[in-house]
């Protein structure tokens, strides 16, 4: 993966953080992007670069359609053409059908489908041009049917990533790109863990009886940007340690 370059969206702090990490401890240069938190992406970065590895932090509003072009160029132009490229970055906005609020509705759209999609058609025509490239979006055992309330119209987000996960595939398989999904369940993250989530219920709804770290969804990561994942598209990997409380378990 040494001649590899990564761009990792949202990858500032949480589970975005642990994969710019470990892709770089897998020998890629990583463009680390940020919105709002520049000291955390420089820290980073720093993290980075005292391991021996490259990266540049970049930040951009993935809302912005003119932003998502623009922070893949600064990636590009920092570090070179994009060979892997991981949709992490997402926002949540609690809400059901009896609270239904359009503008958070269309922030969560616009960042979670959006900017997905205005990043990914930035980076493919480079990945098009080499054939090979490697796109792992973050969807979210939401998007699969998970039965916890508040989570309505964010569900809906991530199954529209799922969805366009298997639709890119398609589109892009042709032309050496493999694209994938990995659907966290909940994740021990800083923001999780400010939340005031009672960890151990939660715990209890999973097999493995534990709730997950970065790390886990980084590993995740780190398999489908490598060569062993050639083969393998449109999947969506589901790492959540067993849950157990789903509306559909189809």
């Amino acid at each position: 993966m040494t001649t590899r370059v990564a761009l990792v969206t949202g990858s500032s702090r949480g589970i975005g953080r642990a994969i710019a990490i470990r892709l770089a401890g897998d020998g890629c240069a990583v463009a680390v992007n940020y919105r709002e938190r520049r000291d955390e992406a420089d820290e980073v970065v720093d993290a980075i670069m005292r391991a021996d590895g490259r990266a540049v932090a970049v930040g951009a509003d993935l809302a912005s359609a003119s932003d998502c072009s623009r922070l893949v160029e600064s990636a590009r132009q920092a570090l070179g053409p994009i060979d892997i490229l991981v949709n992490n970055a997402g926002i949540f906005r609690k809400g059901d059908i009896a609270d239904f609020d359009y503008a958070q509705m269309a922030a969560m759209s616009s960042v979670n489908i959006d900017g997905l999609v205005h990043v990914t058609r930035a980076v493919v025509k480079d990945m098009q041009t080499r054939r090979w490239g490697r796109i792992v979006n973050i969807a979210s055992v939401a998007g699969m049917g998970m039965s916890t309330v508040g989570t309505t119209f964010y569900s809906a987000t991530k199954a529209a990533v799922i969805s366009l996960t298997r639709r890119f595939a398609l589109d892009l398989g042709q032309h050496g790109i493999t694209v994938n999904a990995i659907a966290p369940g909940f994740i021990a993250t800083d923001m999780a863990k400010q939340s005031g989530a009672d960890f151990g219920a939660i715990a209890a709804k999973a097999m493995m009886r534990r709730v997950g770290a970065p790390e886990d969804i980084a590993a995740a990561t780190s398999f489908l940007a490598g060569e062993d994942a050639g083969f393998i598209t449109a999947q969506v990997l589901t790492v959540d340690g067993g849950r157990t409380d789903y509306i559909g378990h189809s």
